[in-house]
């Protein structure tokens, strides 16, 4: 613990030095320098906060072992030693919170911290499933907007029923990786669907996969790696629908890879969102190979992040959500789908970090 503390110290100067110098003019005026050092002081914030936490627990122990050392009556002595006790427990408690803090920054995903891009496709159960995916691109938009990160909706294959055969998109802001890396996998729902006349509960899929939007300078895509098609969109809804050629495809011919957009009215913003869809799906078959190729990877229990894996399972009649990697469960549904993710996310994090 002594060598974390000598780094909290060090984390604690350079705490002060960012303040100091955040409230520069000149750095304020400089956006790109702002926003670099204002993300730095983010960073190293909790270390801080925990650090200061330590050091007042520390003070109150000295100070409180210090009038126990003098004259008292036996009741004062007691309440003494009972609050020493506490403080005990607390400053344990406080060096568990940093050791987690370290463990976090050194190890498990370094990817934890990027925007990501989520792609949706509704899977076993025709119509049904295709609504289900529209739920759930529904559900993690409302947590994306409690949490105050920034949705794109990047390409979609809606249908006549209000659900979508593919939908993607990207969410971007603090935390995103960390709290949405779970959520790769097949998430199935048990309910009456609206195109079922006999009332029977039906099971519907849709699989999720949950993708690190890398910067362009993570991973350069050679141009000549590529075939690039434009078509006339086609689908549900826009006025544009085969009107003009805005529709790009591309083809990462080396690895077979093929993005389809058609959203947007240009050809050139349909081409720049399939360019980051594709290099997000670049990064994550890179990663999947490294991580096959590794004899020692580490198997966590709450799921390996397989497309195929079935994690989640959305019951209405019981209003019940079963995430089964922990065999965790709730009973808000509801609540679940307008976006009320946190009881669930916290505890696949409190699991993930008990095999670390």
């Amino acid at each position: 613990m002594l060598e974390k503390l000598e780094k909290l110290d060090k984390l604690e100067k350079r705490y002060i030095e960012l303040e100091h110098e955040l409230a520069d003019i000149e750095i304020i005026n400089d956006k790109v320098q702002y926003h670099k050092l204002a993300k730095e002081l983010s960073d190293i914030s909790p270390f801080v906060f925990k650090f200061r936490e330590l050091k007042n627990v520390e003070k109150q122990k000295s100070d409180l072992s210090k009038m126990i050392g003098e004259p008292h009556d036996s009741d004062f002595l007691e309440l003494a030693k009972s609050e020493l006790v506490q403080l005990e427990g607390k400053k344990k408690k406080i060096e568990s919170e940093i050791e987690n803090l370290f463990k976090k920054q050194s190890g498990g995903n370094k990817d934890i911290k990027k925007d990501v891009i989520i792609e949706i496709r509704g899977g076993t159960g025709g119509r049904e499933a295709a609504i289900f995916a529209g739920d759930l691109y529904r559900m993690y938009t409302k947590y994306a907007i409690k949490n105050n990160w920034k949705t794109e909706l990047l390409s979609s294959n809606p249908t006549e029923l209000g659900g979508f055969k593919e939908v993607i998109f990207s969410i971007k802001g603090k935390g995103v990786g960390r709290y949405l890396q779970y959520e790769s996998g097949t998430h199935r729902v048990q309910r009456v669907p609206q195109t079922e006349a006999s009332g029977r509960i039906h099971t519907s899929a849709a699989t999720i996969a949950v993708l690190v939007e890398p910067e362009e300078v993570e991973l350069t895509i050679e141009p000549k790696d590529l075939e690039i098609d434009t078509f006339r969109a086609s689908g549900c809804g826009g006025q544009h629908v085969n009107v003009t050629d805005s529709a790009v495809r591309i083809t990462h011919l080396s690895t077979g890879l093929v993005v389809t957009c058609q959203d947007e009215r240009s050809q050139l913003k349909n081409k720049n969102k399939a360019m980051r869809v594709l290099r997000a799906r670049l990064l994550d078959e890179l990663n999947r190979r490294k991580a096959k190729a590794q004899s020692q990877i580490r198997k966590s229990q709450v799921g390996s992040g397989d497309r195929s894996e079935k994690i989640r399972t959305y019951n209405f009649p019981d209003r019940r959500v079963t995430d089964h990697r922990i065999g965790f469960t709730v009973h808000n549904l509801e609540k679940v789908l307008e976006g009320d993710l946190d009881e669930i996310i916290e505890a696949l994090i409190e699991a993930d970090n008990k095999n670390e």
